[in-house]
């Protein structure tokens, strides 16, 4: 079941490493706009997994800002993470060891978390070991073709990259929304929400990275009040 498991995992990810790729390279040439290096940018992303946490970080670096700056940035911008990694160990299989946790705890993105959760019944651990396998040498490999290609590429074709991201991501819900109408409901509330929350100017003191993680914890808490999942499902 591990094998089955785990090539599943590579087979499902194969959409999500090709967006990864063409994304990141967008990442590499902010990398080396902040004066990192080839290799240097390569192992921010291998190790860093994060395009909003990258771009800041890089831009901290290029602004000569303190590592203090750069540790609030990246955990405020960062911390939704916490609350996806909460709900995948509610999904996880009950003998899920602490270091199979942590590894997959290395690899939760957006499109990696919606791509786990959506499994039916528990989550393997090793479901996501295969889509991690696949995403993480994508987009390292895509952030050194950025570094290299870069100052190459014309402005207007590198910000056209930027766009993969929100389909990738539109693909991770479209499917599960189109089976159930609560969360096809719940995905047009969040849209609304999120944009009259950007739109209102008494939210302006409040960062983006805040309000994603404001938003989602309010929404789902509505959710799992309103719609609780019954038990035997085992999800």
């Amino acid at each position: 079941m591990r094998k089955q498991n785990y090539l599943k995992g590579l087979v499902d990810s194969l959409p999500i490493a090709l967006g990864y790729y063409a994304v990141s390279i967008t990442i590499g040439v902010a990398a080396a706009s902040a004066g990192l290096g080839i290799a240097e940018s390569g192992l921010a992303s291998f190790t860093s997994f994060s395009s909003a946490g990258e771009f800041a970080g890089f831009s901290v670096i290029a602004a000569s800002g303190s590592y203090i700056e750069m540790a609030v940035m990246q955990l405020i911008i960062n911390a939704r993470y916490i609350l996806m990694s909460a709900a995948l160990s509610q999904k996880l299989e009950q003998n899920t060891g602490i270091t199979e946790r942590l590894i997959m705890g290395l690899g939760v993105t957006d499109e990696i978390f919606g791509l786990s959760i959506s499994v039916p019944g528990r989550l393997s651990p090793y479901y996501t070991f295969g889509v991690i396998s696949l995403t993480i040498p994508a987009w390292t490999l895509g952030t050194i073709t950025g570094a290299v290609l870069g100052s190459i590429m014309p402005d207007i074709l590198i910000s056209a990259f930027s766009v993969s991201l929100y389909g990738m991501f539109i693909a991770v819900f479209i499917p599960p929304a189109r089976k159930s109408r609560i969360i096809a409901a719940l995905v047009v509330v969040s849209f609304a929400l999120s944009y009259i929350m950007n739109r209102l100017s008494m939210f302006d003191f409040i960062s983006g990275g805040t309000k994603i993680i404001i938003l989602t914890a309010v929404i789902s808490f509505a959710a799992a009040v309103l719609f609780p999942v019954k038990e035997e499902d085992d999800v």
